[in-house]
């Protein structure tokens, strides 16, 4: 059963509605503001744990300690963890997805798509899968 351990966790203002993307990654804009990361390459300011569901709402975002992340696919323990295309927890393979961020890794495993894994997230220092 997935659970939390957080140690630093910020409030930004939503760029929209989150409120499907709880558990997600989120990324700054240039406002300041946060909202889901939708790319691979996206460097994530950390996981989405409540669900802002209009522009300007308060979004609690965990940026150290351990979370539980929604998954992509399956994750095994100890995969090293960034996000997918849609925010998602996605494994990240060192030497092979070198234009993609790290920020954490797997202490319980997910199964499916779609699952909650717990991870420990570190986004105040992301690092490329080089």
């Amino acid at each position: 059963m997935a659970y939390e351990i957080p140690v630093l966790v910020m409030s930004f203002k939503a760029n929209g509605d989150l409120s499907e993307k709880q558990f997600y990654f989120v990324e700054l804009d240039s406002s300041g503001d946060v909202g889901a990361c939708n790319s691979a390459t996206d460097k994530p300011c950390g996981v989405l744990l409540n669900k802002p569901d209009a522009s300007g709402k308060t979004a609690e975002v965990g940026v150290l300690g351990v979370f539980k992340v929604s998954s992509d696919a399956a994750l095994s323990i100890g995969d090293l963890i960034g996000t997918s295309a849609d925010g998602q927890a996605d494994a990240k393979t060192p030497g092979t997805d070198t234009t993609e961020y790290v920020v954490g890794r797997v202490l319980e495993a997910t199964t499916a798509a779609a699952g909650l894994a717990t991870c420990m997230i570190n986004c105040l220092n992301p690092h490329r899968a080089a």
